[in-house]
């Protein structure tokens, strides 16, 4: 197929574009070594838990089968379930998905998460069946597992492409290459050059030397140094805009990924971006969308159950990791205590957010993938905010779950244990009382707690002092037996009277 004269729309500005991949799959199921492998940089190493938590991209050359170099842009977006935000997200900006399924492990929740969010966005996808140089290797059982699920591959009554691979060994990369431009031609993504560009935000930060900087990839059109990027009500000069490896560069087009460092603001992650030739035309914009944008925020306002409330404090490295740690806290939170994100923002934990949390002790500052500043660490030494920082969102939940658990307000509920018919009364001293009587449920334990009730009336407490059955003392008497007890109580004790036994419970 000659791809140069594809023409999607008969428009002679239009011509045919990259495509840009998603790579998605279960955590352990060989995203990132795959990716890895493409671009013969390693990535896998040094990532916390082995797992990839911020969304990348970059370009590959790949040679089609008429021995063109074609390019094809990547996103890697990451596998725990904690993430799912970012990955529907880079299904968004993506063209053609990849499904990473291991031949060992077969089709996992997060397997069907990921296909559901391909679904969801409406993209053609491919399975990569990976791991078949394991030992544990089943390509066909994972194979019929795939049909089972829904998802029906070419030969067994779908149009699903798969390609089984070995991203350790390359095993099938380049065959799975050759697939990703097969559905590419299929699909013939075009673009405008001529166009201003337009894309999708994916990620964006805070640095300390460079302020805010965003992972762009531009879907149409052709972004030139000078102009002007909106993204929501965050602007930015494309003075400063470098290609995926880092480097400089004065202009770039469709499925390009980018860098543009110095917003004015944060701009929201997952956000379309507009190019403007004036800042003029961008405020004009901005000003248009802004009532727009502030009725969504205002809808999707985090807000916190009633109850007992933990205020928390969350800095992270990027925009979407806080966005993967509100949806963590969303799950523990109930009716009787919850956290409520009293501040959220990218970059170090610094001095103030302590004095912020030192308004109220109750307060816990969170750290993900970021540290505390100097002098936030110094000014921690007098203060003592229950400040704690993670690399793994897995133990950043746990100690989350352990947090909310010791705080939860404690409620006593009183259990009965059993209870006593009173048939007779005996003797009694100050305070105390000798009555008989029959177990009518339950047991009768020697030095617990008893309700003394009258007409299904409580009319006061007491506490067995003694128990006796057949004339022996006993540490308890059982259902249907008969038995003589010693109360301490300063309420007089009537036949016909009942004795409940019970227990304080702390839930």
């Amino acid at each position: 197929m000659n791809t140069n004269q594809i023409n999607k729309n008969n428009n002679s500005s239009e011509k045919v574009r990259p495509p840009v991949v998603v790579v998605m799959g279960h955590v352990d199921h060989g995203k990132s070594t795959l990716l890895d492998y493409i671009r013969k940089s390693n990535i896998v190493e040094g990532e916390a838990g082995g797992i990839t938590q911020s969304i990348s991209a970059y370009e590959v050359k790949h040679k089609d089968e008429g021995g063109s170099d074609r390019k094809i842009t990547f996103l890697d977006t990451p596998g725990h379930e904690a993430f799912s935000k970012m990955r529907a997200r880079g299904a968004l900006a993506a063209d053609i998905a990849i499904l990473v399924v291991s031949a060992e492990d077969s089709v996992k929740a997060q397997t069907l998460e990921a296909y559901n969010t391909i679904i969801e966005s409406s993209i053609p996808y491919i399975v990569a069946i990976n791991k078949i140089d394991r030992p544990n290797a089943n390509i066909e059982k994972t194979k019929m597992d795939l049909v089972e699920k829904g998802i029906y591959l070419e030969g067994l009554g779908g149009d699903i492409p798969f390609v089984p691979i070995s991203a350790k060994v390359g095993t099938g990369v380049n065959e799975l290459l050759d697939m990703i431009l097969l559905v590419s031609d299929i699909q013939a993504f075009t673009g405008d050059s001529s166009l201003n560009a337009s894309g999708i935000i994916i990620e964006a930060n805070r640095e300390p030397k460079r302020g805010i900087s965003a992972t762009c990839i531009i879907k149409n059109g052709t972004l030139k140094s000078g102009m002007i990027v909106v993204a929501g009500t965050a602007l930015v000069s494309t003075r400063m805009m470098e290609n995926f490896q880092g480097k400089p560069i004065k202009e770039a087009t469709f499925s390009s990924p980018i860098l543009l460092t110095g917003f004015e603001s944060m701009p929201e992650v997952g956000n379309t971006f507009e190019s403007f030739g004036s800042k003029k035309e961008a405020e004009n914009y901005i000003e248009i969308m802004k009532s727009a944008l502030l009725e969504n925020k205002t809808q999707n306002k985090y807000i916190a159950p009633t109850g007992k409330i933990i205020p928390i404090i969350i800095k992270t490295d990027v925009v979407g990791s806080m966005e993967a740690i509100e949806k963590e806290i969303g799950k523990l939170n109930n009716e009787e205590i919850s956290y409520k994100i009293i501040s959220f923002g990218v970059g170090a934990i610094n001095e103030s957010d302590l004095k912020m949390a030192n308004a109220n002790k109750e307060t816990i500052v969170v750290g993900f993938n970021t540290k505390l500043d100097a002098g936030a660490r110094d000014l921690n030494e007098t203060l003592k905010i229950n400040v704690e920082v993670f690399d793994i969102i897995y133990k950043l939940t746990d100690w989350l779950k352990i947090l909310i658990e010791e705080r939860r307000p404690r409620v006593e509920t009183i259990e009965v244990t059993g209870s006593l018919k009173i048939i007779r009364t005996f003797g009694s001293t100050k305070d105390k009382q000798v009555v008989g009587g029959k177990v009518v449920n339950g047991r009768i334990v020697n030095g617990g707690q008893v309700r003394i009730m009258r007409r299904d009336f409580e009319i006061g407490h007491g506490k067995i002092v003694e128990l006796q059955q057949n004339k022996i003392k006993a540490k308890e008497v059982l259902e249907e037996s008969e038995c003589g007890v010693q109360v301490e109580t300063k309420i007089t004790i009537a036949p016909g009277d009942v004795l409940e036994a019970f227990i304080v419970v702390i839930k």
